[in-house]
């Protein structure tokens, strides 16, 4: 397996960190993303959307992380990490979702406009910000986990950005129960980390 990574890329980060915690070896390809490198040529031809990251298994090419993250938890059968019974199964992919959206739109925005100078509208962010970490914090206060009572990939898509969330001008000193989710998602066996976490 090869992975075509950005070590700042919180997307990026949510695929290393599952395999990480997977214990299941793969070949890094660093892109030079300030150079342009996810644009050119080779990487289009990888995936038309010019996005890392990018999963090569064999003949198989992925792109989005969440989609990445449910193949690994397919392929290596981690149904600990990715249930197949439909009611579980779904609210682990609403998780996943809220990290494609809320998450993506409100923290993840809020950081591409202050750490990288990304033009966008700061304030929506922020206000996503409040609304999806007070959402967050609510959900995480009489629970350990975001959809079932163990860690799941839902966890992991939702972690990078949200405990980012400094980077982009948003503190979660008033969000006590995601801090101490954060704290448990870090003392995870085999947890690695990535700048700024």
């Amino acid at each position: 397996m090869e992975l075509y990574d950005l070590e700042l890329s919180g997307n990026c980060y949510k695929v290393r960190l599952f395999l990480a915690l997977i214990q299941q070896p793969y070949t890094l390809h660093p892109v030079d993303f300030l150079e342009g490198e996810h644009k050119n040529d080779k990487s289009i031809e990888r995936n038309a959307f010019g996005e890392i990251p990018v999963l090569v298994d064999g003949d198989l090419t992925l792109r989005d992380s969440q989609a990445i993250l449910v193949y690994l938890a397919r392929k290596f059968n981690r149904t600990d990490w990715y249930p197949t019974t439909p009611a579980d199964e779904a609210k682990v992919v609403q998780w996943l979702m809220v990290a494609e959206s809320e998450i993506a739109r409100g923290p993840n925005d809020a950081r591409l406009h202050d750490k990288f100078g990304y033009e966008l509208d700061i304030d929506t962010a922020r206000e996503k910000s409040t609304r999806i970490l007070t959402i967050l914090d609510y959900h995480l206060s009489d629970r350990d986990w975001l959809a079932l009572d163990r860690p799941t990939i839902a966890d992991l898509a939702c972690f990078p950005y949200v405990a980012l969330s400094h980077e982009g001008g948003i503190s979660l000193e008033s969000y006590p129960s995601i801090q101490s989710w954060i704290e448990r998602i870090k003392a995870l066996p085999n947890f690695v980390s990535m700048p700024a976490i």
